[in-house]
């Protein structure tokens, strides 16, 4: 009776330690809390519920806020008042990194849960074409190669593309997806101009802005952190374009199609083997201080990579399985929890 009134003891100090360093309060939990990305939301959904049905621990709070805001709330302290976890469609930047630092979160753990590809699409009762990285970058970009993007119909940009308006319907500005569509579409299309492409040496804030600043006139359409929502979207707007995570594009295959860019579909082995343009990896970050004191983080973060196997139970829900050598290192990562490093982030 004792040794266990001491151990309750520990952990309630453990505890009141950890908000201590938060800066204050928010009482105790026995859930584990979870923000973050909108794409990891659906796979973080399904293990909490395998997670609770195979043990004794209670459903965690999942919230999708954007990988963006997500990782503000994250690394706003450590406590019992703020995430455990943090669900990512991009890697952490250096920025929220010391973010975190700052805040007393550092002790962050980074595992790759698998991979996922940006999938462009658009009803199937559209007009059925193709798109490349540069023509997509034209369509959206606020100033394409520097200059005011005035263009409204697909055939401003291209003749052979059909004659219909500018419409995509995309993430938002907080969204690991908007950052990815960016940096792994409208990026690769930028710089297909030798001199915008040097601009990345001699003007990086210039650069930035004429690489990956979306334009706000109209054409590209922020529907918020519902990946659904577009989905819906394309339904009622046949002749629209959307722009979100690939599982969506798979579950709504009777109403939608994917959009080839660069000649290759979005398609899980496309993905998988890095020939789609759009193919990212997705994370989950832990705050290495609430594990022993928030109860089932460990056990939730082992059941996720088990789950991401090439016939888990996520890749069914629509996660691209990362390559066996990456999810043996990462079921390392879940066993001795190593902490992340800024010197690997940009």
């Amino acid at each position: 009776m004792k040794t266990k009134i001491a151990i309750l003891a520990v952990a309630t100090l453990a505890l009141a330690g950890c908000e201590n360093q938060a800066g204050g309060g928010g009482g105790s939990r026995e859930q584990i809390r979870i923000v973050g990305s909108s794409t990891v939301f659906p796979f973080a959904k399904a293990v909490a519920e395998n997670f609770v049905s195979a043990a004794s621990f209670k459903a965690p709070v999942l919230e999708s806020t954007g990988t963006g805001a997500g990782m503000s709330l994250f690394c706003s302290g450590v406590g019992a008042d703020t995430p455990d976890i943090e669900n990512a469609s991009r890697r952490m930047k250096a920025s929220e990194f010391e973010l975190c630092a700052t805040n007393g979160v550092t002790d962050v753990v980074e595992i790759n849960i698998g991979i996922d590809g940006i999938a462009v699409a658009q009803s199937k009762e559209g007009p059925s074409f193709a798109l490349t990285p540069e023509q997509i970058y034209k369509a959206i970009a606020a100033k394409p190669f520097g200059k005011d993007n005035v263009t409204k119909n697909w055939s401003d940009i291209d003749a052979s593309l059909p004659s219909i308006p500018i419409s995509v319907y995309g993430p938002p500005s907080t969204s690991g997806t908007r950052d990815a569509l960016t940096e792994l579409i409208m990026e690769v299309g930028c710089k297909t101009d030798a001199a915008t492409k040097d601009l990345k040496k001699s003007n990086k804030d210039e650069y930035k802005l004429i690489c990956h600043e979306i334009r706000t006139d109209g054409p590209y359409l922020d529907t918020g952190e519902n990946d659904n929502l577009i989905v819906q979207k394309l339904k009622s707007n046949p002749n629209a374009v959307g722009v979100f995570g690939y599982s969506f594009l798979e579950e709504n295959l009777d109403t939608v199609r994917g959009i080839a860019v660069s000649g290759v579909q979005p398609a899980y082995d496309a993905i998988a083997s890095g020939e789609y343009p759009g193919a990212r990896p997705l994370y989950i970050y832990v705050k290495k201080q609430h594990i022993g004191v928030i109860p089932g983080i460990q056990e939730y973060i082992t059941e996720f990579v088990n789950a991401g196997t090439r016939d888990g139970y996520l890749v069914k829900a629509g996660l691209i399985a990362s390559p066996d050598e990456t999810r043996v290192s990462m079921m390392e990562v879940t066993k001795n929890l190593p902490i992340l490093s800024k010197d690997v982030l940009e």
